[in-house]
């Protein structure tokens, strides 16, 4: 039996929207606040090196490239995907640890227990593990009011195969389309989010590329003081004491 029969559209389109902006909102904030002395300190010196890299700009554009792709995919999952399958299946925030939503269907006598997840390679054998153990612990919840419990993975994008809730997983896995489906009764739901974001996000490519260009200019900058000679080349041997010396300044 799946959690939802219905959604309202409005609720869902009004999610999205806010969505959008606080994804956009923490992506833009992320990017101004980009530190390039952080930056190199986490950075492999030797590659750049390795690669040829002659300029400040090569290799603050692979910095910023870097960032934006490992970074992104991370703001959106944790700002998009769970408020959507809030509004989508009519839940609560779940306030147990490890569980995005609580549906109760009273009619059923069921609770349901859901984690949100963006891709379905989140997991490693611990997380998997922990995700199992704040499962238990929320059934404690169905226990007292006594109702039938049931826990889902739910993948927002993706395929996996489903699974069944007997030994060893108490849970069902559920992606993509099956899992928006389980949410909304609506098989053709994962189609309808992209309609849902209808035109909202052209509404924010000139600002995000007003910060991201800021930055990369700002970067440059700051990278050029700090670890180019007078003559504009890059001084290797600065930025690699810088990242893996003993913090003594090499006298040049």
């Amino acid at each position: 039996m799946a959690i939802g029969t219905g959604y309202d559209q409005e609720e869902v389109a009004k999610a999205i929207a806010q969505a959008l902006d606080d994804f956009y909102t923490s992506l833009i904030e992320k990017i101004d606040g980009l530190d390039i002395v952080k930056i190199m300190k986490r950075k492999n010196p030797y590659l750049y090196r390795a690669k040829a890299m002659e300029s400040a700009s090569e290799i603050v554009d692979s910095v910023l490239s870097a960032f934006v792709s490992s970074s992104e995919e991370t703001i959106f999952g944790n700002c998009f995907f769970e408020p959507l399958a809030i509004a989508a299946s009519g839940g609560n925030k779940a306030l147990a640890e490890g569980i995005d939503i609580m549906v109760q269907d009273r009619e059923a006598n069921a609770i349901y227990a859901v984690a949100v997840k963006s891709g379905t390679s989140v997991f490693n054998a611990d997380s998997k593990k922990r995700q199992e153990q704040n499962f238990i612990a929320a059934s404690k919840l169905a226990q007292q009011a006594k109702a039938r419990y049931e826990a889902i993975i739910g993948y927002a994008y993706g395929r996996k195969r489903e699974t069944g809730r007997g030994k060893p997983k108490m849970y069902r896995e559920l992606a993509g389309k099956h899992f928006w489906a389980e949410l909304t009764g609506d098989d053709a739901f994962y189609l309808k989010i992209i309609g849902f974001m209808g035109s909202l996000p052209e509404q924010y490519v000139v600002s995000y590329k007003e910060s991201y260009n800021k930055a990369s200019n700002r970067l440059v900058r700051e990278f050029s003081n700090r670890f180019c000679k007078e003559d504009g080349s890059i001084d290797w041997e600065a930025l690699v004491t810088f990242n893996s010396g003993d913090g003594m300044q090499i006298k040049r």
